[in-house]
């Protein structure tokens, strides 16, 4: 493992004596490879593209962030910025290094969309921004380079896993009840809920070397690396939208049809309500390291996914914003 961060610290280093100009390039798509950029870009293909892609899209970004976040507390690998006072912080993370939740992300979501529109100059396109992406944490100095392949293996693991399995899945639950997909989605996130805090529990004395908290601080953002609000985020939003997807198709299921001026006016009135549920509540529920703030997150996310499966499409359905 030392070899592999020797090599990452030079590389690194190499790579920062590169122009200033490259410098906001490579935040650029950093910022592409965000969980918050993807979670805004999800419910416009679910609400107003494809609604059938947007599931599948949401579904492998949760499973991406919930491997991501257990699989950094398990490898608890540092940041090259923690190593070295060499490495400028470009990018500061309060996280562990491995795997690299970008480099991860980009190949899961991007991945699958090649793997569903099967266009070349698309399928081009979207393996120039899963390089670019993970390309860009290591010159940020957020990275080493073995963070970013394994992230880009998990990602891809994660698209072949949900292309494989995906229509057994959906058969399987076709033949299902409302109150039975309710169930299956609750079983799934208190099994994930107790698989993630028996990971964390693994980590719960790990002590931060001294060089690395002093090399850290450098970036203004101070290490918590062993700390559970990822897990009770994704655990949420799984949850929320399980049960969010289970009750519209109750209803009737929902589509993305209707013309261009219904599809952008229904994803502007559904990112209000994603902001009220997901910034609103944010800045009203506590966020402290205890069991209350833990179960008022979770119970926000789970509204945010609720209301992106099911909650807007019933609004639109209800306002007719669904028809041509």
């Amino acid at each position: 493992m030392q070899t592999l961060i020797d090599f990452g610290i030079s590389l690194i280093i190499a790579l920062q004596r590169a122009e200033e100009w490259v410098y906001p390039i490579m935040d650029f798509f950093s910022q592409l490879g965000t969980e918050d950029f993807f979670f805004i870009v999800m419910p416009m293909v679910y609400w107003s593209v494809d609604a059938a892609l947007g599931i599948r899209t949401g579904v492998i970004l949760l499973g991406s962030v919930y491997i991501n976040t257990l699989g950094k507390v398990l490898f608890a690998g540092p940041r090259p910025y923690w190593v070295s006072s060499h490495v400028r912080p470009l990018w500061p993370e309060s996280s562990f290094g491995v795997p690299s939740g970008h480099a991860q992300h980009a190949m899961s979501i991007w991945g699958m969309a090649a793997v569903v529109v099967k266009k070349t100059w698309f399928t081009a396109l979207c393996i120039f921004l899963i390089f670019m992406i993970g390309f860009s944490r290591l010159v940020l100095g957020a990275h080493f380079p073995h963070d970013v392949v394994v992230g880009w293996l998990l990602g891809g693991g994660l698209v072949w896993a949900v292309n494989r399995y995906w229509d057994v899945a959906a058969r399987w639950l076709s033949g299902k009840s409302f109150a039975q997909h309710v169930q299956i989605a609750s079983l799934i996130t208190l099994f994930a809920i107790v698989l993630g805090l028996a990971v964390y529990a693994l980590r719960s004395d790990f002590e931060i070397p001294w060089d690395w908290m002093a090399n850290a601080v450098r970036s203004g953002m101070e290490p918590e690396p062993v700390d559970p609000n990822s897990l009770f985020t994704s655990a949420g939003t799984f949850f929320g939208m399980a049960f969010g997807a289970a009750w519209i198709h109750s209803m009737g299921g929902y589509q993305a049809r209707g013309p261009v001026w219904k599809r952008g006016l229904r994803y502007v009135a559904g990112l209000v309500g994603i902001l009220i549920l997901w910034q609103g509540l944010g800045a009203v529920f506590p966020r402290n390291a205890d069991v209350l703030s833990y179960l008022l997150r979770f119970i926000r996310y789970a509204l945010v996914g609720w209301w992106i499966i099911g909650g807007a499409p019933w609004i639109f359905k209800h306002f007719n914003l669904t028809t041509s």
